[in-house]
């Protein structure tokens, strides 16, 4: 295994600038780095005796001598180019090089030399031929028959990487199974190192069987890491906390409505997980709306009514402060002392947060990334809470669980995980959905328009303004001037604001804080009734009397994010509605996406579109796009053969780690090598480190 984990520089014949291009290409810098990065075609080139012999618009090699060269510029577009008359088997060709240059093309197919090319013939007037920008050889061996053809950097050539992948090809070795050997029949797939061969040297087209079996393989690294991860995670001992209900009483009278069904659900399972003697580690995922923090809240209560404290970790200030309202709403009357700790929280006010953590009399608190930092120290920590669990990396997640002597840990998402990420991410936690929306949220009708229509959208928006109603207007960017044609925050803001006076306002992530802070505040009290802003919105803001979200160039947002700035809307007893503006020129898929947006509320089914179009990221990791675990999955395969294969590696790590829980068997010691090899000895660090 050794040869495959060196640095590429170490590769005959590549030295530091090379693998420098090739690390930047394969996206790593081992050589197992190369021999991944795989051929994203092939070229199959036939040969051909003349032009009139060759298949039109399809790739051949010609052998050609050149009878004369001229520099041109094209009619239209005067762009410049080098024409050379040439003659092939007989037959006159004229070769067009875009952009070339007359001397270096006069020194690569010189007057009355033979030559070999290697391209498309198209035909040109009654008996003519041409080729557009060919690849030119001296020896027809330097034109193979068959190419594969890989993702390419500036700098780097086929034929240097070629070379490289040649001396890689040269050191692997043939592995000791690590996959079920029934199931690896049962597919017909070749072994790891074979499938590798194949593809990197392909005799014909790529095939699927090979690019499946490292799909699948790379599937299994990461559904073994993550299990060990888990596993390691659950073995702790827990603390039994079963509380006594009493504050989560008086809460749920200062919230003034009784729990939906599914937040009761979810709360008898979260409640027998505390009472337990073993460590909880529990997902709940809703729908945006449905009514997480609240189960949160009295989870958290639970904890302090057991003697320990309890902390709410959110990804943003925004989030954490609005998480603050909340808690202080229903804690509060409940006689419970609750704290903010983030970067802002400074001086003498996070000197009294850290000692009230420390000597106890801060029963709850809340913040961001601030909360695991060294200097924090809880009397007690009994539960962890994680909203927005994506937005963290594992790491993160558990360095704020060990804060407290064997605390619980619940994880909560507004993002619905399909199933098969729910599969292969939380295959080791328990999991609890909350279905429905509490009672009062109302539906919100979803429309579809052109960007070319804004003028009509805006006057409507007028009416709407005049009837008192509030809306959101979100854009991409925050000012102009950026590299793509993002609208800017800051120029809708200028147009919105000349046209309704006084009532508009602006939110963004590089505003100061307490001047994002008063922009929200203006909105929700109505002092503004249309507020332009980014996706600093899209979690932790909760206006009921908002009815219009308008969500400009929709088309460039993931569809999870547009569910969730949807859901900003529908809060309240009036009837709301979404707009999804799009850019003109829109494409097939990105209008599909939109079309699913419109037809349902269903989150759930929102996330499993959004999972194939976009990816869900990595839990042993930062990468927050994605499917986990799956670079080498063919881009074109079907979504259900993705599925099958994702399925198929949860349940083979599955069954590994029950016959072989401490991986001693050669299947076991080979699955540790396949954690090698893609990259997971952070995940034994991790279980070396408890």
């Amino acid at each position: 295994m050794t040869p495959l984990l060196a640095p590429l520089a170490g590769l005959p014949g590549v030295g530091k600038t090379l693998a420098a291009l090739l690390a930047e290409a394969a996206g790593g810098d081992r050589v197992l780095d190369l021999l991944l990065h795989l051929p994203e075609r092939v070229v199959i080139r036939r040969k051909a005796a003349t032009p009139a012999e060759a298949p039109l618009d399809q790739d051949c090699v010609l052998q050609v001598v050149a009878l004369a060269h001229r520099a041109a510029r094209s009619g239209r577009s005067f762009r410049p180019f080098v024409e050379v008359r040439a003659e092939s088997g007989g037959r006159p060709l004229v070769l067009r090089f875009m952009n070339g240059r007359l001397p270096w093309i006069t020194k690569l197919l010189p007057v009355g030399e033979t030559r070999y090319l290697a391209g498309r013939v198209q035909t040109e007037g009654a008996n003519g031929f041409a080729m557009m920008n060919p690849m030119v050889a001296a020896q027809e061996s330097e034109l193979p028959l068959v190419e594969p053809v890989w993702p390419m950097v500036r700098g780097l050539t086929p034929k240097r990487i070629a070379a490289a992948m040649d001396q890689a090809l040269a050191v692997l070795p043939d592995f000791p199974e690590w996959a079920d050997p029934p199931l690896v029949a049962q597919e017909a797939w070749p072994g790891f190192a074979a499938a590798i061969r194949c593809l990197q040297r392909p005799s014909g087209p790529l095939p699927a069987l090979p690019r499946r079996r490292l799909a699948y393989d790379e599937l299994l690294a990461h559904q073994v890491a993550v299990a060990l991860v888990r596993r390691r995670q659950r073995e702790r001992a827990g603390r039994a906390m079963k509380g006594t209900g009493a504050l989560a009483a008086k809460a749920l009278a200062a919230f003034g409505h009784p729990p939906t069904p599914g937040q009761a659900q979810a709360l008898a399972e979260i409640s027998a997980d505390m009472a337990s003697p073993r460590r909880m580690l529990r997902l709940v995922q809703g729908d945006v709306g449905s009514g997480k923090t609240l189960v949160a809240v009295l989870a958290m209560l639970q904890a302090v009514e057991s003697g320990a404290q309890a902390a709410l970790m959110a990804p943003t200030e925004l989030l954490a402060r609005q998480h603050l309202r909340t808690l202080e709403k229903l804690c509060i009357p409940a006689g419970v002392q609750v704290e903010l700790l983030t970067g802002s929280v400074k001086g003498a006010a996070r000197k009294r947060v850290l000692r009230g953590l420390a000597d106890g009399m801060v029963q709850v608190v809340v913040g961001t990334h601030a909360l695991f930092q060294e200097a924090v120290v809880f009397r007690d920590l009994g539960l962890s809470v994680v909203d927005e669990q994506h937005r963290f990396g594992i790491g993160q997640r558990l360095m704020l669980a060990q804060k407290g002597r064997d605390a619980d840990m619940l994880v909560m998402t507004a993002t619905p995980i399909p199933r098969t990420l729910l599969l292969t991410q939380w295959g080791e936690m328990a999991v609890s959905r909350l279905e429905g929306k509490p009672a009062g949220r109302q539906p919100i009708a979803t429309r579809i328009v052109s960007q070319d229509r804004l003028p009509e959208v805006i006057d409507r928006l007028g009416e709407a303004i005049a009837r008192g109603e509030r809306a959101y207007w979100v854009v991409r960017a925050i000012t102009g001037g950026e590299r793509d044609d993002s609208v800017a925050a800051e120029d809708r803001f200028a147009e919105l604001a000349a046209r309704f006076p006084g009532k508009v306002g602006m939110a963004h992530g590089v505003q100061d804080l307490a001047v994002r802070e008063s922009a929200l505040a203006d909105f929700a009290a109505g002092r503004t009734q249309l507020l332009v802003a980014t996706t600093v919105i899209e979690v932790g803001v909760d206006v009921p009397d908002a009815t219009i979200m308008l969500i400009e160039q929709a088309e460039r947002f993931g569809l999870a994010a547009l569910h969730q700035l949807r859901g900003r809307v529908g809060r309240g007893s009036k009837p709301s509605s979404c707009l999804l503006v799009h850019s003109p020129a829109l494409g097939e898929a990105e209008k599909r996406r939109l079309l699913v947006l419109r037809d349902t509320e269903d989150g759930f089914r929102i996330a499993e579109e959004d999972l194939l179009t976009r990816g869900g990221g990595e839990a042993l990791g930062a990468r927050q796009s994605g499917l986990p675990g799956a670079r080498l999955l063919d881009p074109k395969e079907e979504a259900e053969e993705i599925a099958r294969l994702t399925h198929l590696a949860h349940q083979d790590a599955a069954v590994l780690l029950h016959r072989d829980p401490e991986l001693a068997t050669p299947r076991g010691q080979a699955a540790l090598g396949l954690l090698a090899l893609f990259g997971h000895d952070t995940t034994l660090a991790t279980l070396d480190a408890g």
